[in-house]
């Protein structure tokens, strides 16, 4: 597949996925559809049911799902991205069209932090932000869509600065505590005026990551009162546990659980969300490129140990990489539901794998394989390079 794929379903597009043995919501609420059908027309949902009750006629593309299952593309909600498929912090090509192999099939950027020279002054960190958000809007890498331009915010910013990068289509801040501001005070006043205007925060959470970040601890997360706590299990390291904790308890905002952060203190976070009964806070990201790598299978392998070792049912556990994400970021794909975009993965579990099904095979911390990949209703990918091969397998049998 071509990196400069960015084709989105034509108007009158018509896409049918039929067989389906699992349609998985992406709803917290109702993670399991019963559904065996979904009917797609110019990359949105038209309708989700029973072959017998839906009218299929006139489709331009037919996906036998062969008893598999179907999810929503999986959302990677935290990115580094700097230009087009190539990033110069591992100095590597086609990281995202590898992810895309992984199920992910949108990115949202947590800062192009990476970018060399990367400005600190308040006009250039604006003309840098627009810049990225213009590019990734128009180039999308193998279908992939990265919601990027993520200013890191200076402390020489005034309200004025956040009126005009809204103005010019800014939706998100970068990681606050990755540029000059790291004090409870200032953050909140900023994200304040982020928030006025539109623009969703989220903030680095624990140690030190790139030169020039530094601590962030419980008491500024919460003063600032971002949208979103960036890795809260650490990127790479995490805060204490009884920190965790009171952010966890002190705030309503999403918890952001990422592979490149602290496994246990990931699992301290999802068990204190589930005593809580707030589980639809949960999200899921990557936190890469990083010094650790891209790692292609990374929201797939966070989905199975979470379900594994946190003892999550997997139909849960999707949800937080797909709609928990989705409603946080105010994102239209996610959920499978028509109107959204028509997005989605189809997986097995993985051969011999031990689990009965794929989603026993998940609660086991199995892989599963991903089949296909399927982007605003055209398809993407088919057998994924990059996981174990699946047990069965879509087909596409007629355009």
């Amino acid at each position: 597949m071509a990196q400069e794929e960015t084709k989105a379903g034509g108007a009158d597009d018509k896409l049918v996925i039929r067989n389906i043995g699992l349609l998985l919501s992406g709803d917290i609420t109702r993670p399991i559809l019963d559904a065996d059908t979904i009917v797609s027309i110019g990359g949105r949902i038209a309708a989700i049911g029973r072959s017998g009750d839906l009218d299929l006629s006139g489709a331009t593309s037919i996906i036998d799902a062969n008893g598999t299952a179907v999810t929503p593309g999986l959302i990677d909600s935290h990115v580094h991205p700097v230009a087009g498929d190539w990033t110069p912090r591992q100095n590597q090509l086609g990281w995202i069209e590898s992810n895309l192999h992984g199920g992910v099939t949108t990115m949202v950027s947590a800062g192009e932090v990476h970018t060399p020279g990367r400005p600190r002054d308040v006009v250039g960190l604006k003309a840098m932000a627009i810049y990225a958000q213009r590019c990734f809007t128009a180039f999308r890498p193998s279908g992939v869509k990265i919601h990027a331009g993520a200013p890191v915010i200076e402390p020489d910013m005034v309200e004025e600065d956040f009126r005009d990068l809204a103005a010019a289509g800014v939706k998100l801040l970068g990681e606050v505590g990755l540029g000059g501001v790291k004090d409870g005070p200032t953050a909140r006043r900023m994200v304040a005026w982020a928030r006025k205007y539109g623009i969703q925060s989220t903030i680095h959470t624990g140690g030190p990551s790139i030169p020039g970040s530094g601590l962030i601890d419980k008491d500024v997360v919460l003063e600032a009162d971002t949208d979103v706590v960036g890795h809260i299990n650490g990127g790479h390291t995490a805060l204490p546990t009884d920190q965790i904790r009171c952010i966890c308890e002190g705030c309503g905002r999403g918890l952001e659980l990422v592979h490149n952060g602290n496994e246990r203190a990931a699992l301290y976070t999802l068990r204190i969300a589930r005593e809580m009964n707030q589980l639809e806070r949960v999200i899921l990201g990557t936190d890469a490129p990083a010094g650790s790598g891209v790692q292609p299978l990374g929201i797939m392998r966070m989905v199975s140990m979470l379900s594994s070792l946190g003892d999550v049912p997997a139909e849960t556990a999707l949800c937080f990489a797909t709609g928990n994400t989705a409603r946080l970021r105010s994102l239209d794909c996610g959920i499978v539901e028509v109107g959204r975009a028509a997005d989605f993965v189809i997986m097995d579990k993985a051969q011999h794998s031990a689990g009965k099904d794929l989603l026993d095979s998940i609660q086991l911390g199995d892989l599963p394989g991903i089949g296909m990949t399927i982007i605003d209703g055209v398809v993407r990918t088919q057998r994924s390079r990059n996981t174990p091969p699946a047990t069965k397998v879509p087909v596409i049998v007629g355009h």
